[in-house]
């Protein structure tokens, strides 16, 4: 072929480029497919480098011209390459927007957000009261020794208290706690005193499940040990604290009692909320309503733990939680608080 031929071939070539290149740039449909002509068209292997490389046949004043037909079909596929990805990217968006829109005149979802549970809510008021009067929270394992929860307390392994505590008995030695009293003992085997304590927690117990009784509740142990602390010290703490927690008008009073790990011992009741005295179904026709039981601290526990009982007295208090929570709240059924129905939890 001679160099005319050839300077003919290679512009038809090129404007051959040209129309394929913009056939097939108008119809690509993605980012992908664009590049893939990109690297066709101009890569270094590519359909115009090639028709570049049959330059060098040209005659040398032929060169400039092919050269600036081709340079022009450069620009061109690059112009068309950017303009096609800018349409492809709008296209994207376009579509993400009616994919993703909202519309901002519905109402919008609302959150139902819970609340804290009213065991939870009287026990945090119940701690406020006594960090308030300078005690300490304390907590210990709910799997504990049989010395801990009995023998340290004055329960040896014959006493007939343990009836009334029938436990779950893991080995004869380990059990799950009855009450958290085994903490007030951890706690003076460690600190010498003056001890001012509470120790909040579950405790198990072998009960059938009924409208006041349930395996698994909660106990609120006090324990205080100083010198020359007598009962005038635990009346009056405790006349103080149910004054907090059911209002200055309450009216308590202290019955005898008998508790193997105090003496001298008492039951602690306030007077009905409801009838003030007269009676009523709340208190059971009684007037009063039984809150906890006390009293102080036996010589024999302080020995147990190492403190010299000629030197240091002490007195202690157990409540029940959920006995605490359903007087407050005229509740009848201890089950409630375990079920998770919502329309007896959002009452609180």
């Amino acid at each position: 072929m001679n160099q005319k031929g050839m300077t003919r071939m290679i512009k038809e070539d090129l404007e051959n480029l040209r129309k394929k290149a913009e056939g097939e740039l108008k119809e690509t449909k993605d980012k992908q497919s664009l590049e893939n002509l990109r690297i066709q068209y101009l890569g270094k292997k590519g359909e115009l480098t090639a028709i570049l490389k049959q330059m060098r046949n040209l005659p040398e004043k032929e060169r400039p011209v092919i050269g600036q037909h081709a340079n022009e079909l450069r620009a061109l596929i690059e112009k068309e390459l950017t303009d096609r990805a800018t349409e492809l990217h709008e296209a994207e968006t376009a579509q993400r927007l009616k994919r993703e829109k909202i519309d901002v005149t519905l109402p919008g979802k609302r959150r139902v957000l819970g609340h804290r549970h009213p065991l939870s809510l009287e026990l945090s008021e119940i701690k406020e009261i006594f960090i308030g009067m300078g005690f300490d929270i304390v907590s210990g394992p709910e799997v504990e020794y049989d010395y801990y929860n009995f023998e340290a307390l004055n329960m040896p392994k014959d006493h007939p208290a343990r009836d009334t505590q029938d436990t779950f008995y893991i080995t004869d030695n380990i059990l799950l706690r009855t009450q958290t009293s085994p903490v007030q003992v951890r706690t003076m085997e460690k600190q010498k005193p003056p001890i001012r304590i509470i120790s909040p927690g579950r405790v198990y117990r072998s009960d059938a499940v009924d409208a006041t009784h349930s395996p698994l509740f909660h106990q609120i142990e006090g324990l205080v040990v100083d010198k020359d602390i007598t009962f005038s010290n635990l009346k009056g703490t405790l006349e103080t604290i149910i004054k907090r927690m059911y209002g200055e008008d309450s009216v308590v009073r202290f019955r005898p009692h008998h508790f193997p790990f105090t003496e001298p011992s008492a039951e602690v009741d306030v007077q009905c909320f409801h009838c003030h005295g007269e009676g009523c179904r709340l208190c059971k026709g009684e007037g009063w309503i039984e809150l906890l039981g006390c009293g102080m601290v036996h010589p024999k526990v302080l020995t147990n733990c190492g403190i010299d009982p000629e030197e240091y007295s002490g007195f202690a208090f157990g409540m029940g939680l959920e006995r605490l929570v359903m007087r407050k709240y005229s509740i009848d059924d201890m089950r409630l608080f375990y079920e998770n129905d919502v329309r007896f939890l959002n009452q609180f």
